[in-house]
């Protein structure tokens, strides 16, 4: 795997915006950038896509990642209900409403977590590592880059209603693209020359006939206009190359279809081939 360029060269970061399974993608990017010799500086990761950034930055093989991301984005992840939650809901001042609310269960979650992690800190990353969250209690977006991967992680894919709030170094946090799915602010403000926008629009249900579905309608809303207005900021406001990378998919992939992920993956390399040119002319490598 490719290790950082010397620092005459361009520095090239990879920011994997969010999108639940479709994030796997940037396994095939990395790939294609592998084939073509170009390393990467740093990765930004935000929800889905802290996983792989995560993974990418450890310099975990695609084998390996893929065989995760099996178990680690499943339909299975959603389907115990949180008791509590749903007590709270029914009576809230009986059972004590409050912040840490969930609808799912997320037990399956942290323990499928802590077996692809372990206790890895930021510090044990090969490539430097940011992850994007979002304060619950502010609104304001957060970056995080020390600490505990898993723990930084759990807290950028809190999906509102669905995964309960996660408090990680002193602060309550939540889904990090509640404040920017795409955060290719963070790798401009890290020194980055070129920029790798890996992004995604989430989504829309198909039937809304639970609560976890109207949850997701809803937040999926705001995160595509979101995601529109702050990529169309960035590109504007700032002298950073910011390559866009957006997979094209012939068929519905929805949130946890992990049994889409080869030919997931396939179409980020796809993606990612077809720029490699261009990426390697700025580069001057060609």
């Amino acid at each position: 795997m490719p290790t950082s360029n010397p620092e005459h060269k361009r520095r090239v970061a990879l920011v994997i915006g969010a999108g639940s399974i479709k994030c796997a993608a940037a396994l095939g990017l990395q790939k294609s950038l592998y084939q073509a010799g170009i390393s990467i500086d740093m990765v930004v990761g935000c929800s889905g896509g802290s996983l792989y950034a995560a993974l990418i930055a450890l310099g975990t093989e695609t084998e390996e990642a893929e065989r995760l991301t099996h178990a680690l984005w499943t339909r299975e992840l959603t389907k115990k209900r949180s008791i509590s939650a749903l007590l709270k809901t029914v009576a809230p001042r009986i059972f004590g409403f409050d912040e840490n609310f969930g609808l799912i269960d997320d037990s399956l979650i942290l323990s499928r977590l802590k077996a692809a992690y372990g206790e890895q800190t930021f510090t044990e990353a090969r490539i430097p590592l940011y992850i994007v969250a979002t304060d619950f209690e502010t609104g304001e977006k957060v970056i995080l880059e020390k600490g505990r991967l898993r723990d930084a992680i759990r807290a950028s894919i809190a999906i509102p209603f669905i995964f309960k709030p996660w408090r990680f170094q002193d602060r309550l946090l939540m889904d990090g693209f509640m404040s920017d799915p795409l955060p290719v602010d963070v790798a401009i403000k890290e020194g980055a020359d070129l920029i790798i926008a890996l992004g995604f629009d989430s989504p829309y249900q198909t039937r809304i006939d639970s609560s976890p579905r109207f949850a997701f309608q809803v937040t999926t809303i705001m995160a595509n206009h979101l995601l529109t207005s702050n990529f169309a900021f960035h590109n504007l406001a700032h002298h950073t190359e910011v390559i866009p990378v957006v997979p094209e998919f012939d068929r519905r992939i929805r949130a946890f279809d992990s049994d889409e992920l080869h030919y997931i993956i396939e179409q980020g390399e796809k993606a990612m081939n077809e720029q490699i040119p261009y990426v390697q002319r700025l580069l001057g490598t060609q």
